[in-house]
C-alpha cells in the first residue's frame, strides 16, 4: 500500500538566494535516491522558508520492487574440475551471488558455454531505506558557503535544530548528529509554537495555524497582491524587481505588505541613489507616479501579521531617512570638488599592487581606446568624447556617495559628469564602461561608451595575464571570464572587426616602454585560448552545434566578428542536402594538404591531366574574388568544388615519385584548403 512521505529540515535562518535553490537541490537528490533504491512515487511536493526545506513524496510505495537476474559466471570449462566437481571459480561465484552450486545452469554464449544463476532480491520495506537518506541525500547537499557548529565536523549552510520524518501517520527513525526525526515541526519565530504533523498531507495546514507559510508560491502571490491592491489604492506605478521579489519571499514565513513614507525634500537627490537605498539595502519596493516619476512612498514586507504594524512602519521609516541622511549629505559635499580633483586622488589609488594605480589604468585605456576608436570608425565629435572619458571616467570612485553606495560606481558619474557640464556622451560612456554587469546584462547602448568599456575590460585582462593571475578551474576573483565574455557580446552586438592578435600588438605598441604603471608581458597563446573559451560560451548560448563550434574556433581567421558570422552561417547549413559531400571533399584536400612541407607557386605546365587544369582555373576564380565576396558566397563557392575535387582525385595520384610534380600538387590543395580554412576548420565537423 502507497503512503505519503514527509521530510522536514529545520534550519537557523538561511540567507535569501540559498533559499530556492537549495529546495530545488533537496528535490532532485530525492528523486535520484528514490531512484537508485527502487522506491516508486507517484509526484515530489517542494517546501521552504528561511528557516526550513522540505519535501513531501506522494504516493510512495511500501517497498522496494523485488530484483530478479539472471548473473554469469565463468565459462563452463573454468567451472567444472578435471573430476567434474566444481572448482573454486565456480563456487566462489555463486557464493558472490548469494546462491549455491545447485542454482548453476550453462548457457553458450558465442560459441562457449558460461555459468549462470538466477538470483533473487526481494525488495526491502521503504521504513527500512528512507534512514539511508541522511546520508546520501542530506549530508550531500552543497552550498555556495558552508559552516560547522559546537565540536562537529559536518558542515551545512546553517546549523540544524530540528527534523520531521514522516510516513502515513509512522515517524522514521532518522538522526543527523543529535538530532533525532519526529513529527514535530516549528512554527513562526516569534508567532508560533511546535506543532505536531499527523499525516504528511496535512504539513500546510499545520504550518499554517502557527503563522507560517511553507509553500512559497503562496507566499509570493499574497506578497503580490497585497501590493498591488496598495498601488491600485493610490494610483501608484510599481517597479515589480523579481530578483527583490523573490529575496523578500524568502526571508519572510508569513508576509504582511505595508506602506511607509519619507520626507520630500530626498527627492532632490538623485532616483537612482533613493531606489539603491531602498531596494538594495532595505529591500523596500519604490513606487512611481503615472508617469514614472519617484513618489516619497515605498513598500515592504514584513515577517508577521498585521498586529502593531504601525510601529513597524514607524521603525522601518526611520531607518530609511538615516539612509537618505547619509546619500544627502554625500550628495551635497561631492559636488564642491571638480571632475579634476577628483582623478588627482586616483594617482594615490591602487587598482592592484602588481599592476598600478587607477589613475595609470586611465592612462592606459585612453590610448587604448584611441587605437579601438579609430579601428571602428567613430566620427570626430564621438573620438572627442571617448578620448574625454577615457581619461577620467574613474573618478566617481573617490566620492563620498560612491564610497558609501558601492552599486552606483558609474552612475553617480554620470550625474557628476552631467552636473559638471561634460558633454551627454562622455557622461553616458563613463555610466555604460561597467556593462555588461553580469553575464546576460545590459549592453552599452552609445558607441562612445561600448569601444570604453571593451578598452577597460581589455586592459583587465591583459594586464592580469601580464601579472600572472590567470584564472583556473572555478576560480576568478577578479571576474575575467565575465569581463571577456562582455567583451565578445560587445563586439558582436555592435558587429566590429576584433582581429585579437593585431590588436594585441597594436595595444603593446603604444603601451610598452612608457611610464603608465605596467608593460603587457604575457603567454599569448594563453590569452587567445581564454578568449576562445568565451566564445564558445557565446556561440553555445546561440544553439551553435559542438563541431560548428570546433571548426570555426580552430580556423585561421582571429577576427572576433568573422568567427560569428561562419560559426552562425555554417550552423545555417548543416542540412543541406550536398553537405555531406562537399565537406568530405574539402576535408580529404585538407588532410593531404598537410603533408605540404614547402608550398611552393603553381606550375600549370606541370599539369598531367585535363582535372588539374580544371581544379586550378576554379580555385583561381574563387581567390580573385575571395576578399570582396560575404562569408556565405565563399563558402558557397568552394562548396561548388566538390565534383572538381571528385574527378581530381578519380584522376590523379598526389604523392608521386616525381618531387616537382608532387609539390605542385600538393601546393594547389594547400591553397584551396588556405581558403577553406579562413572559414572553418572542416575536419572538425561530424557530418553522418
Amino acid at each position: 500500500m502507497a503512503e505519503d512521505f514527509l521530510f522536514e529540515l529545520g534550519l537557523e535562518e538561511m540567507p535569501a538566494h540559498v533559499v530556492t535553490p537549495a529546495m530545488h537541490q533537496l528535490k532532485e537528490r530525492m528523486e535520484n535516491f528514490l531512484n537508485d533504491h527502487r522506491l516508486g512515487y507517484e509526484s515530489i511536493d517542494t517546501f521552504s522558508t528561511p528557516r526550513r526545506l522540505a519535501v513531501r513524496v506522494n504516493g510512495l510505495d511500501e517497498r522496494q520492487s523485488d530484483i530478479k537476474e539472471e548473473a554469469k559466471g565463468p565459462a563452463k570449462k573454468i567451472a567444472l574440475a578435471e573430476d567434474g566437481s566444481w572448482s573454486k571459480a565456480a563456487q566462489g561465484f555463486v557464493r558472490g551471488q548469494g546462491v549455491s552450486v545447485e542454482d548453476i545452469y550453462f548457457k553458450e554464449v558465442k560459441g562457449t558455454e558460461y555459468v549462470f544463476v538466477e538470483k533473487f532480491i526481494p525488495g526491502q520495506s521503504a521504513m527500512d531505506i528512507l534512514p539511508l537518506m541522511i546520508d546520501e541525500v542530506v549530508k550531500k547537499m552543497t552550498f555556495p558557503t558552508m559552516m560547522h557548529w559546537g565540536s562537529y565536523h559536518f558542515k551545512f549552510i546553517r546549523p540544524v535544530r530540528w527534523m520531521v520524518a514522516l510516513l502515513g501517520e509512522q515517524v522514521v527513525p532518522m538522526e543527523l548528529l543529535n538530532i533525532g526525526s519526529s513529527n514535530i515541526s516549528q512554527g513562526h519565530r516569534f508567532l508560533g509554537a511546535p506543532v505536531q504533523i499527523l499525516r504528511p498531507k496535512m504539513y500546510e495546514a499545520a504550518l499554517m495555524g502557527q503563522s507560517v507559510l511553507v509553500e512559497p508560491e503562496r507566499r509570493m502571490t499574497l506578497i503580490m497582491e497585497q501590493m498591488v491592491e496598495f498601488a491600485n489604492h493610490n494610483q501608484w506605478k510599481l517597479d515589480m524587481d523579481e530578483d527583490l521579489l523573490e529575496e523578500v519571499n524568502n526571508l519572510v514565513e508569513y508576509p504582511t505588505a505595508f506602506v511607509g513614507s519619507f520626507d520630500e525634500k530626498y527627492l532632490a537627490i538623485p532616483a537612482e541613489v533613493l531606489v539603491t537605498s531602498m531596494k538594495e539595502h532595505q529591500r523596500y519596493f519604490p513606487v512611481m507616479d503615472v508617469n514614472g516619476q519617484l513618489l516619497p512612498y515605498f513598500i515592504s514586507v514584513r515577517n508577521g501579521l498585521i498586529e502593531h504594524i504601525d510601529q513597524v512602519i514607524a521603525g522601518n521609516e526611520k531607518v530609511l531617512t538615516a539612509r537618505l541622511e547619509d546619500a544627502e549629505f554625500f550628495y551635497r559635499e561631492d559636488q564642491k570638488h571638480t571632475i579634476a580633483d577628483y582623478v588627482e586622488k586616483l594617482k594615490d589609488v591602487t587598482f592592484h599592487e602588481k599592476i598600478g594605480s587607477i589613475y595609470e589604468k586611465m592612462q592606459r585605456v585612453a590610448r587604448i581606446a584611441a587605437i579601438l576608436g579609430e579601428r571602428f570608425g567613430l566620427n570626430t565629435d564621438e573620438l572627442t568624447a571617448l578620448d574625454r572619458a577615457a581619461h577620467i571616467y574613474k573618478f566617481d570612485l573617490v566620492t563620498g556617495m560612491v564610497g558609501e553606495f558601492a552599486e552606483l560606481q558609474g552612475v553617480m558619474g554620470e550625474k557628476y559628469a552631467l552636473l559638471q557640464g561634460e558633454d551627454p556622451m562622455v557622461a553616458t560612456a563613463i555610466r555604460e564602461h561597467y556593462m555588461p554587469i553580469s553575464a546576460e546584462g545590459k549592453l552599452p547602448e552609445t558607441k562612445v561608451g561600448a569601444v570604453l568599456a571593451l578598452a577597460d575590460k581589455l586592459d583587465t585582462v591583459m594586464s592580469f595575464f601580464t601579472a600572472g593571475m590567470i584564472p583556473s578551474g572555478s576560480n576568478d576573483p577578479y571576474a575575467l571570464r565575465r569581463q571577456t565574455y562582455g567583451m565578445v557580446r560587445i563586439i558582436e552586438a555592435f558587429d566590429w572587426s576584433f582581429p585579437l592578435e593585431a590588436i594585441q600588438e597594436q595595444v603593446k605598441s603604444v603601451i610598452n616602454g612608457h611610464d603608465f604603471g605596467i608593460d603587457y608581458h604575457y603567454d599569448k597563446q594563453a590569452l587567445n585560448e581564454f578568449f576562445a573559451g568565451r566564445m564558445k560560451q557565446w556561440l553555445q548560448r546561440q544553439d551553435v552545434r559542438y563541431d560548428v563550434i570546433e571548426a570555426v574556433i580552430n580556423n585561421t581567421e582571429d577576427d572576433l566578428a568573422e568567427q560569428f558570422a561562419a560559426a552562425l552561417m555554417l550552423n545555417q547549413h548543416l542540412n543541406d542536402d550536398d553537405m555531406k559531400a562537399s565537406t568530405e571533399s574539402l576535408q580529404r584536400v585538407a588532410n593531404l594538404a598537410s603533408k605540404a612541407e614547402v608550398v611552393a607557386d603553381i606550375t600549370a605546365d606541370l599539369f598531367e591531366n585535363e582535372t588539374e587544369q580544371a581544379l586550378y582555373d576554379a580555385y583561381q576564380e574563387i581567390a580573385r574574388h575571395f576578399a570582396k565576396r560575404t562569408l556565405e558566397e565563399n563558402y558557397l563557392a568552394l562548396k561548388a568544388l566538390q565534383p572538381l575535387i571528385d574527378a581530381y582525385f578519380d584522376q590523379t595520384m598526389i604523392m608521386v615519385d616525381d618531387e616537382a610534380v608532387k609539390n605542385n600538387r600538393l601546393a594547389q590543395l594547400y591553397r584551396i584548403n588556405e581558403l577553406t580554412q579562413s572559414i572553418a576548420a572542416l575536419d572538425q565537423l561530424v557530418i553522418k
